[in-house]
């Protein structure tokens, strides 16, 4: 996608000093159908990012981050500290100045062929949302869907975006070939909240048909009820009604955990908070005045209240992934024979016959077992 007669020079006053330092930026754009957003289009030098993991069998995640900065506007966003890496505020500027990575599927391609891949399973909507609404003009996801799945690399997918509608057909397919992880992350289920705390966002009835529609294509889809927001989102009735709409829109699981503030994050959460609820900053201080995560005891007693009604609900609790923090791959626990049916470890894998190519699922196991681990890994 391109818009002509939108750019900005580079040396213009409103262009941006950071960007304007990089070797990559092709061009900036404003376009009346994104008001107050300025689009910087720049070439990917690489598409996958290799990220440190929590420990145990899996020491490293890998992701891909189509866009930075998001124009969901999220105000508790943990990645809006990003932005600063390029003379941006992780306030207004996340919100508004989007980075663009217009190459990136031709970049991906590149770097899935290289022999040294290990066809690891690749999260997406870890950082920055891949469905964020400038997707719906440069339309980057489906050329990294079919590098992907052409590929033989697991991959997940975390997003707010309703967009994602518009690529379940070629998920379904690629979930043929590659497990396909899928989640939608719907934290507020009061409309008005929702749209204060979450202004760029679908919302949440939106989402929810997004669910179904999941669904709908045979595939399972989660719920991240993330983050819960103490004294707003925290009530037993909020708690009871978001898992009542969960379940019914058909989500497969449901993960939680409550906010957490990291600097960058925090000053401007309680500007929102100080603006729309400035009644609970003294409590915000108190239960943040430490650190990022709220207390211990704060999240017991959340662990307490949450976790009744999720079985209440008829829901499975679902589990992140420990590297990257999105969705937890299905390929590190479940394999797939040569007819594209999942299988446990230790099952008998099939194949069309002697002279079969390596399906995915052998292709997964090989490249966990060089890592030194087993393919089922939790």
């Amino acid at each position: 996608m391109r818009w002509s007669g939108q750019e900005l020079s580079a040396d213009e006053p409103s262009a941006l000093p950071g960007l304007a330092r990089l070797n990559n930026l092709v061009r900036s754009v404003r376009t009346p159908d994104f008001a107050g957003i300025t689009f910087h289009e720049v070439l990917a030098k690489s598409a996958l990012n290799k990220i440190p993991g929590g420990g145990g069998p899996m020491p490293f995640g890998w992701t891909i981050n189509p866009y930075r900065g998001c124009s969901h506007a999220c105000v508790y966003c943990f990645a809006r500290p990003t932005h600063t890496y390029l003379d941006l505020d992780s306030g207004k500027d996340f919100d508004n100045e989007i980075i663009v990575k217009v190459n990136v599927a031709e970049v991906l391609r590149k770097e899935l062929t290289k022999p040294s891949w290990g066809h690891h399973p690749v999260a997406l909507g870890t950082n920055t949302d891949p469905y964020q609404r400038a997707e719906g003009r440069y339309a980057l996801m489906p050329g990294i869907i079919d590098a992907l799945a052409e590929s033989g690399t697991p991959f997940s997918i975390l997003t707010k975006g309703s967009l994602l509608r518009r690529d379940l057909d070629r998920l379904a397919e690629a979930n043929k070939r590659v497990p396909v992880d899928l989640a939608m992350s719907i934290a507020v289920y009061d409309d008005e909240l929702q749209q204060s705390v979450e202004p760029g966002t679908p919302s949440t009835k939106a989402r929810l048909a997004a669910v179904t529609a999941v669904r709908e294509h045979g595939l399972d889809c989660g719920v991240f009820l993330m983050p819960i927001i103490p004294y707003l989102t925290d009530t037993k009735a909020h708690l009871d009604e978001a898992l009542r709409q969960a379940h019914e829109a058909g989500a497969t699981s449901v993960l939680y955990s409550a906010l957490h503030l990291k600097p960058g994050v925090k000053e401007w959460f309680y500007l929102w908070l100080g603006r729309e609820h400035p009644e609970l900053l003294p409590q915000y201080r108190q239960l943040y005045g430490r650190g990022t995560y709220a207390p211990q005891e704060y999240r017991t007693w959340l662990a307490a209240r949450i976790k009744p009604l999720i079985r209440a609900h008829g829901l499975e609790r679902g589990r992140e992934d420990p590297a990257t923090g999105g969705v937890r791959s299905t390929a590190l626990g479940m394999l797939r024979d040569g007819e594209g049916e999942r299988r446990p470890k230790g099952a008998v894998m099939r194949t069309g016959g002697p002279a079969a190519a390596p399906d995915a699922a052998s292709v997964v196991s090989a490249s966990l077992t060089g890592l030194g681990v087993q393919p089922t890994l939790f």
